[in-house]
Order: structure tokens, then sequence, then C-alpha cells
């Protein structure tokens, strides 16, 4: 029994909330993830953490199990991933796991404060990743800290781990190098996504492509007379969106059953035309698409393929369109609810909170589905409450901070301590 755990997870919150701070002052997108890894490096070294940095070289050949790998110029050189674990050299128990990526901020001047200037307000702390997914380190480091004062002998025969990966939010190639290249697993993985105190345990297959669409230009006097690169792409992108949400009705995601649309696709960039007064030539549509979990990401791929030629052939276009791989290739994955892992987490829950957490999946991926579809490995995403993610003005409520450490606190006791806690 751990009388003062709760208290001294309290005590140590302010410090926690303070370390997150420093994590999303730093702008640490796709390519630019260093200096916010140094944080966590340091932060890890404050608790007497050993750290290892993990090279994550450019240029190298993505796996494409998970994603291509982001083009060129995003990256900048001497990338790294860092894992932070118990003093010991035996296998790892537990690994917990974060994502230092955060997607890019666009348009500041529509958010209260700067974007990565966090603030607080109302309870919550602004700022973008602080709810996806830097509260998740948050969230680690407080269990850890105050499991260090209660119990300080619990890591003396069991190893645990915590990762800091980049690459989550475009390809997944972070953690499945982490794995493949530098042996960091465990036997359970806990992934400190911010999950609104709930349990998710599946997502759908996620596929980002790139269609592009040509067509021969013209003046804009005489409009009428050539066909629009981007308004013929327009016409794709809607009958690819009938296509998911058809999909959604013949092949539904037996996890989803109310989720009426659970492969949704997102037009997320589109770039088109050269000059205001040329009917534009050429557009590229860049499309987030979902599909089922059944289905491997190279049938994905094909059937998309597919349903674009066959709409382009169908409704004239003068040039075939091109679809172009450029991230996430994520087949859908799911933790049994009955796992060890669902169960303790719940268990932890009901002790610190005195209810059971939520049990859901969505129709969207998360890096778990690289540990239990790759490496067999169960993976679960817990963490606190958040607030417009990718969005405008992200937060991240900072009590369910404290409240998710008190949770994983307890789950790290019962794997970790024989007594266990209660």
């Amino acid at each position: 029994m751990y009388p003062d755990l709760d208290r001294i997870i309290e005590a140590n919150s302010e410090s926690a909330f303070a370390f997150l701070e420093r994590l999303v002052c730093v702008p640490s997108i796709v390519g630019a993830e260093q200096s916010a890894m140094e944080v966590f490096v340091n932060e890890a070294l404050s608790l007497g953490l050993n750290v290892e940095r993990l090279p994550f070289l450019n240029g190298a050949l993505a796996d494409r199990r998970a994603g291509v790998a982001p083009p060129a110029e995003m990256v900048t050189a001497d990338r790294y991933q860092a894992v932070a674990t118990t003093p010991g050299d035996a296998d790892l128990t537990l690994l917990l796991y974060g994502h230092m990526d955060v997607v890019p901020a666009e348009n500041p001047q529509l958010w209260t404060n700067p974007p990565f200037e966090p603030q607080r307000r109302n309870g919550r702390l602004y700022g973008r990743g602080a709810g996806d997914m830097k509260s998740g380190f948050a969230v680690g480091m407080l269990a850890l800290r105050a499991l260090a004062d209660v119990a300080p002998d619990l890591f003396a025969t069991k190893r645990l781990g915590f990762v800091a990966v980049i690459e989550e939010e475009c390809t997944g190639n972070g953690a499945l190098r982490s794995v493949s290249e530098h042996g960091v697993i465990a036997s359970e993985v806990v992934l400190l996504e911010p999950t609104d105190l709930g349990l998710l345990v599946g997502g759908v297959g996620v596929m980002w492509i790139d269609i592009e669409v040509a067509s021969p230009s013209g003046h804009a006097h005489d409009a009428g007379a050539h066909s629009s690169a981007f308004d013929l792409g327009l016409r794709l992108i809607d009958a690819l969106r009938q296509w998911c949400e058809d999909l959604g009705r013949t092949e539904p995601e037996p996890s989803m059953a109310t989720n009426l649309n659970p492969y949704s696709l997102n037009l997320g960039k589109v770039q088109t035309g050269d000059w205001t007064s040329t009917v534009p030539s050429h557009a590229t549509f860049s499309v987030r698409v979902g599909y089922p979990r059944s289905w491997s990401p190279d049938k994905a791929e094909a059937v998309v393929r597919a349903v674009v030629a066959d709409f382009a052939s169908r409704s004239g276009f003068p040039v075939d369109p091109t679809v172009t791989l450029t991230g996430f290739r994520a087949r859908g994955y799911l933790l049994d609810e009955k796992s060890a892992l669902v169960r303790d987490l719940t268990a932890a829950h009901v002790a610190a909170h005195g209810v059971a957490p939520a049990v859901y999946t969505l129709g969207s991926t998360t890096d778990a589905r690289i540990y239990l579809n790759d490496f067999d490995t169960p993976a679960v995403c817990f963490g606190a409450i958040a607030h417009g993610m990718h969005g405008i003005d992200e937060s991240v409520e900072l009590q369910s901070i404290v409240d998710a450490a008190k949770t994983l606190a307890r789950f790290i006791l019962k794997r970790f301590a024989d007594e266990g806690a209660q």
C-alpha cells in the first residue's frame, strides 16, 4: 500500500506542468524535433534515468510497413530519438511511449496567443502540441517522479523504459525504427496519447496520397473552353469521399458500430495554378483516406488507385491522374479488450478514481499499430484530456495530467511491486 502516492503526485504537479511548458515552447514540427528531444532527455536525467540517443539517419530507405519518408527539405541534420530507462541490463518489462513531433501551426494570427508560447487559462495549458501529445510526457514523468519517492526500490529487478520518437504524425517510421534498428521493446507498451482518460485500443487503416490532375490550359477570357485541373480534381475528391462513405456501409468496422463514417476522407492541402488569368493546367490534392482494418495497405493502395482511374476514365479526364504515396500506409489494428494490459489499466483507474475508463476505438491511427501488428506486443493508448488537437488554440486540461498520472502510477506499481497498489 502507498497511501501517500496521490499526495506526492499532486505536490509534484507544478514541476510536470513546467516541464510541459518547456516542451511546448519548442516548435518541434516534423524534421525539427531535436531541441524538444533534449528537453525530454534533461528531464529524464533529472529523475536518475539512463538515457540513450538513437540515431535516425536522414535519407534511410523507409520501411513500407509504416510510411514513406517525408520530403528531404522538411528534415534537419543529425536527427535522433531517445529512450530513458531504469538501471540494469534485464529486458524491459514495460515501455512508456511519447512522440515529440507536432503538426504545424498555420495562421498563428488566429490563435489567442502565439502557438509556441504556452499560456495557462481556465485550468488548461494552451499551445501547439500541449495536447497531442506533449501532455503524455508530463503524465509519464509525473508518475515516475512520484514512484521514485514512494517506492525507490521499485525497479530493482525489473526495468522500465520511456521512449520519445519522431514522425508519428506522418509515417510511423520513428516507432518502427526504434524497435527494428535499436531493439527498444518491452513486454507491454502504454502510449501516453491524449485519450480523455479512456483506453484507446484500436484504429482503422490510414493512407496518405497525393493526386495530381493535369489538363490543357488557356486564357481566362475563354475559360469555358478549357477544363480546369482544379475543377476536375474537386470532382474526383467528391467521388473519393462518396466511396469512403459507401465503404463504411458495405464493410463496416465491427469495433465502431455507432460510427457511420469510420473511413473518412480529408482533403488536407491543395496546390494549383500559376497565373490568375490562366485556367489551371495542374493541381495536386493531398488526401488522407481511411480503410477497413481487414485490408492490407497493399490492397488499400490498389483499390484507391483503381477508384481514381475508373472515375477519371468515365469522366473524360484529358490526362490520367497520378497517385503518389506521401506518408502513412498504416494498417488498422485492435487490441483485445480482455488483454491483461486493458484489464490492469482499468483496475488501476478504478482504484485511483472510482470509475472504469471508457474503452474505445477511433477512425484514425496511432503508433500502437506498430507494436501490435509488427512485433506482436500488447499496446494501448491512455492519457490526458485534450481539446482542439491539430487545430487553433490546442490545449490540455491540467488536472487531467494529474489524474492520468495517478492511474499510470498505480498500474506501474502493479507491474513492478510484489504487493501491487490499491
